[in-house]
């Protein structure tokens, strides 16, 4: 009897352990006095408990306080929760729960791990509990959660949009669009998807359409065309449709957006010139200036300073001698600094007395002084100019701004003569109906530029290329200095205090219309905006190039502007008076 009994027993194990195995969860059987009559090994996998726990008789209470103690215990919340019960509480909540008649839940087990728990008790008192890892289960799900709460913002965010946005498959169905662009099909958004164009336009128009999907489903790169749209209730749309191929590799998308701008847009069929067909803006005033996020000293290209500066030390300006003849210690040492930085040799005087001995050791060493600075207000100014006529002179004051000056020196030792900024004492001055006979401009390019790292780009580059030039810091200047130089070109920067470039253009091109002759503008702005492209063209400027500058672009708008016979390249047969 003892042996059926012990084999019977055995096979009710196997069977239960072969059940839990298929149902893929650890079974555990007790009975109606709560003690454990079956448990699944597998249930230590679960449960890390000392294996003595799980042998018949063991009661229930003591199993589930030694689950307690191994801190995996279903229906907490984690170890690192400051609000957890005690093991009496936890356990007499199990208690009750095992003697429900039917009780299933997904509980957290630890910190990453969650358990189905599915407990049965029968009618004759045994209770069964089956346990499994949904761990796996339960991220996706919580995954599949999250992209349907990403899904419903996606398309409340594109529903908000006033541009008509839509998304279409490898096969060229539309799998998403928003309602702007249902609407313009008078369609609900679900009536659309898993059509296509040709379901919805005529076929030409379809086969236009999807040419360039496939084009840029198969390569990757955007499209954009501007289009002309007629609603299906009639009206008139203006857009500029852009197409992007986004998704994974064999799982490629085409996004299309199409930027409504029929509030501010006119279709123009072309120019009287014969221009092309397209979008153009219909009024530029309705722009208000906005941010302006542009810096032209980062956006200085080194490399193309590096160019400019190797050109920059065949100048003759290279070792120049100067003399500053001022009282003024701080513009001396400001000044001399400045100049000694620039590669030239410059040293200062401070009063009449230290003139004469500079001069006198200067000539007994055999030394020539190429420039001398006079500070304006020094004592013995008209001495000075009396006692130095054989030299090249230039006046300063303490407001001089040293960028500027150095330009201006670099100019006197291009052209081997005398600064525009030279005064009359020397009684030296144009012969004003020579200039006129022959029309020469009294410099080649007037260049238009209040910021001054800027202004000594140009600078650098025009007396590297041998060009005579004068700058201007703002609107106003340049027109006053266009009226007394006449240059052959101007370089107009649009965004200027006093006036900007293009209120300058405009004064030029009114003063050319009672002057009978016209002077190239040329336009240098920060970006090529087509608002500021179009008042370039408006205000009457003839072209346009953008920061920072380079050689290469000066050297371009010369042989363009500039023709050969009317360019006066320093050290090329010039003579040495103006």
């Amino acid at each position: 009897m003892n042996d059926v009994a012990s084999g019977g027993a055995d096979i009710s194990r196997i069977i239960l352990e072969a059940s839990g195995e298929t149902l893929g969860a650890a079974l555990l059987v007790f009975g109606r006095d709560d003690t454990i009559t079956f448990a699944s090994t597998s249930i230590l996998q679960f449960f890390p408990v000392p294996a003595g726990m799980l042998v018949p008789g063991t009661r229930l209470r003591d199993f589930l306080g030694a689950v307690y103690d191994t801190g995996v215990r279903p229906g907490t919340l984690p170890e690192s929760s400051r609000h957890r019960p005690n093991r009496e509480d936890w356990i007499a909540e199990q208690m009750a729960l095992h003697w429900r008649e039917r009780y299933e839940n997904v509980e957290r087990a630890g910190r990453t791990r969650w358990l189905s728990l599915r407990q049965r008790r029968l009618s004759s008192g045994i209770g069964l509990l089956a346990v499994s890892d949904v761990s796996e289960q339960k991220k996706r799900d919580e995954q599949a959660r999250t992209d349907l709460q990403r899904i419903a913002l996606t398309e409340e965010i594109l529903n908000a949009q006033p541009n008509p946005i839509c998304v279409k498959d490898r096969n060229l169905h539309y799998i998403a669009v928003n309602k702007a662009f249902s609407a313009i099909h008078d369609l609900a958004p679900d009536a659309m998807l898993g059509r296509s164009a040709s379901d919805l336009v005529e076929t030409e128009l379809a086969e236009h359409f999807e040419r360039s999907d496939r084009h840029v489903l198969e390569t990757g790169t955007p499209y954009s065309e501007a289009e002309h749209i007629v609603r299906a209730d009639g009206s008139d749309l203006w857009v500029v449709t852009r197409k992007y191929r986004v998704g994974l590799p064999d799982r490629h998308f085409v996004v299309t957006c199409m930027n409504d701008v029929t509030d501010i847009a006119v279709w123009y069929g072309g120019s009287e010139k014969g221009g092309d067909t397209g979008l153009q803006i219909r009024d530029y005033s309705i722009f208000t200036p906005a941010q302006n996020f542009y810096d032209p000293f980062r956006s200085l290209d080194m490399q193309q300073l590096a160019s400019a500066g190797s050109k920059i030390g065949m100048l003759p300006a290279r070792g120049l001698r100067v003399l500053l003849a001022t009282a003024d210690r701080e513009m001396e040492e400001r000044f001399v600094a400045r100049l000694r930085g620039s590669g030239l040799d410059a040293c200062a005087v401070r009063n009449g007395e230290e003139l004469d001995a500079f001069a006198l050791a200067a000539e007994a060493r055999g030394l020539e002084i190429d420039l001398l600075l006079l500070d304006a207000a020094f004592p013995e100014k008209h001495g000075v100019l009396a006692s130095w006529r054989a030299c090249t002179w230039v006046e300063v004051s303490s407001d001089t701004d040293a960028t500027i000056l150095l330009a201006e020196i670099f100019g006197v030792c291009a052209r081997g003569a005398r600064s525009p900024l030279l005064q009359s004492e020397w009684g030296i001055a144009l012969d004003r109906d020579q200039v006129s006979a022959t029309n020469a401009p009294a410099v080649e390019v007037l260049v238009a530029e209040d910021n001054q790292v800027n202004q000594f780009v140009f600078a650098q580059i025009l007396e590297g290329l041998g060009i005579s030039h004068r700058i201007a810091a703002d609107g106003r200047e340049a027109v006053d200095l266009w009226h007394e130089l006449q240059p052959a070109l101007v370089l107009m920067d649009v965004a200027m205090p006093v006036m900007n470039g293009f209120e300058a253009a405009i004064a030029i091109r009114q003063a050319e219309k009672r002057a009978g002759r016209r002077t190239p503008i040329v336009a240098v702005t920060a970006q090529a905006l087509d608002i500021d492209l179009e008042r370039c063209r408006t205000s009457g400027m003839d072209d346009h190039i953008m920061k920072p500058v380079s050689p290469d672009m000066i050297e371009m708008l010369l042989r363009k502007y500039l023709p050969a016979g009317e360019t006066r390249v320093s050290g090329s047969g010039r003579s040495g008076s103006q």
